[in-house]
């Protein structure tokens, strides 16, 4: 019954028998529910930020196309107009280009320029002409030209400034970058932008890339017509990526503008700080017939959004509360369940006990009904009855006191043998020696051997060894096998043995109750010279029983 109160209590809940895990679960699960939260905020916000990036690209994108499509349309305008002369004086081409420097200064282009196409043979007459139109320095540069004998100097630009200056008399077919989108502009007939490019005017003032947008111009007749050469506008790309960025895209965004590809070496202006892990949008575009890439990235965010901020924030408090409070749901469940296992285990330790003591009684009262049956029986008058009754009870006693003290659990022999033998330990009569290795019994058996060492003491000390100074008795005790004790009972010295008393005095006693209780043979012979008694217990462990449980 114990064991299954044991199993009882051992069988709690699972929270019982982890009492961490059902809080350390409730605030994990907390903590996933605020991190999913935090995730989809944070991806919402990440949606909007490449949603914001895209509308800033989409917006620098088409204010880069109106600045560039509206000088491309003055090119156009200029184009038509030149055609229609044979000649263009500077006080006509700088009228011209006035009247469109009304509207924005040319929409960020660095001027407008005008550069007449020359072939080989033409260079004296045309140096001497422009020398005579008011510019005494006039000269074509470089001298080698293209090597193809076609050659299209700088004839005006416009506003003429000193930075324009530097710029007249250079031959635009000289240079690789600048011929190619020539050509391809002759052929087309359309404004066709260069690539990557340093513009003259920068040429020793470090490296600030541009590019120009030509337009051809044909002789009168139209684009059958002889070419008569280029006019075309001159961009530094940093000033038009600036001139086209409002207040609010310039707040925290890096903008990059390419010749084509997205790469370090194509980049042509650059605003704000360098890439940082943020939203980024590459829009392409068309710049008059050349393909470009406009680069937005928004500014990295360093920690989280301040909704995500709220929302961890309230997911942790949350998740703390709950942790708390199902712990304290936990402990009460625990210290419930612990005091329902402890009342059960009380009930099982009450019904337990009264049973032993039932069984131990039963075995008592029926000792004590065959001590009296055989004193009955053997005694010749009332005292002696009387007398030799209360000695046999009184050993009863005396053992079960020692039983009690150790909450009847096993039992030394040596304490049954003292208890039995103190009266006679010290007297006037006799001497008592024992000796022995420390041996433990159970209850029962405690009981027999103090019942079978009374009834041999009182007999000694009556008719034996015990009754006359001489006499001598020796207990002594070992273990025959592991699980069995003897105990020898021997006396010396006292008056010889009658013949007729050998079957007096507690023989049915130690031979039919102990002798039955231990399970074991008795060897009791009564020599001449004294009483030797052999006696067999064994040594068996009683049952673990406790009288209280823990409640804890």
């Amino acid at each position: 019954m114990e064991n299954s109160v044991a199993a009882r209590i051992a069988a709690y809940r699972w929270y019982a028998r982890f009492p961490r895990a059902l809080p350390s679960g409730a605030f994990l699960l907390a903590a996933a529910l605020t991190a999913l939260s935090v995730f989809a905020i944070e991806r919402v916000e990440a949606q909007a930020a490449r949603e914001k990036v895209a509308q800033v690209a989409e917006a620098v994108n088409v204010a880069l196309e109106r600045r560039i499509s509206a000088n491309s349309a003055y090119l156009l305008a200029g184009a038509a107009y030149i055609s229609d002369r044979e000649t263009v004086s500077p006080e006509q081409f700088r009228r011209f280009t006035n009247q469109l420097a009304r509207d924005a200064d040319f929409h960020s282009a660095e001027g407008i320029g005008w550069g007449r196409m020359l072939v080989r043979g033409d260079e004296a007459s045309f140096t001497s002409a422009m020398r005579a139109q008011g510019y005494p320095d006039y000269r074509i540069v470089p001298a080698g030209g293209a090597g193809n004998g076609v050659r299209v100097p700088v004839t005006f630009l416009e506003p003429e400034t000193p930075r324009n200056r530097v710029a007249i008399g250079f031959d635009l077919y000289s240079e690789p970058v600048r011929r190619a989108a020539m050509d391809l502009a002759a052929r087309n007939n359309t404004p066709t932008a260069t690539g990557k490019l340093v513009l003259v005017q920068d040429w020793g003032m470090g490296n600030r890339p541009g590019f120009i947008i030509f337009m051809p111009v044909f002789g009168q007749g139209g684009e059958g017509s002889k070419l008569a050469g280029f006019i075309y506008s001159a961009f530094t790309a940093q000033n038009v990526l600036n001139a086209a960025l409002t207040g609010e895209q310039r707040a925290g965004y890096s903008i990059r503008l390419f010749d084509g590809p997205p790469r370090t070496d194509r980049l042509l202006a650059q605003v704000g700080a360098a890439p940082a892990g943020g939203a980024w949008r590459l829009q392409q575009m068309m710049i008059a017939g050349r393909q470009m890439t406009l680069g937005v990235e928004a500014p990295k965010q360093a920690r989280l959004s301040n909704l995500s901020l709220l929302t961890l924030l309230f997911g942790l408090i949350a998740g703390g509360l709950i942790l708390l409070l199902v712990r304290l749901i936990t402990r009460q469940a625990i210290a419930d369940r612990n005091s329902l296992a402890w009342f059960e285990e009380q009930a099982s330790i009450r019904n337990s006990l009264t049973r032993e003591l039932n069984h131990r009684v039963k075995n008592t009262l029926a000792n004590v009904l065959s001590i009296i049956s055989l004193t009955r029986r053997r005694a010749a008058n009332l005292d002696d009855f009387s007398e030799a009754l209360m000695g046999r009870i009184s050993a009863l006693s005396a053992t079960h006191d020692l039983l009690t003290q150790s909450e009847w659990g096993t039992t030394p022999i040596r304490a049954v043998v003292d208890a039995e033998l103190a009266p006679y330990i010290g007297g006037a009569e006799g001497t008592v020696s024992t000796c022995g290795i420390d041996i433990e019994i159970a209850p029962n058996d405690a009981l027999s051997l103090g019942l079978a060492l009374h009834e041999l003491a009182t007999n000694a000390s009556k008719y034996g060894a015990l009754s006359v100074p001489s006499g001598t008795v020796e207990v002594r005790w070992d273990l025959v096998t592991q699980g069995l004790a003897r105990v020898v009972w021997t006396e010396q010295g006292g008056p010889p043995v009658a013949a007729e008393n050998r079957r007096g005095f507690g023989t049915e006693l130690i031979e039919k109750i102990v002798a039955h209780e231990l399970g074991t043979a008795v060897d009791l012979r009564f020599d001449p010279g004294g009483v030797n008694c052999t006696l067999l217990v064994p040594v068996r462990l009683p049952v673990n029983f406790k009288i209280r449980a823990d409640p804890s």
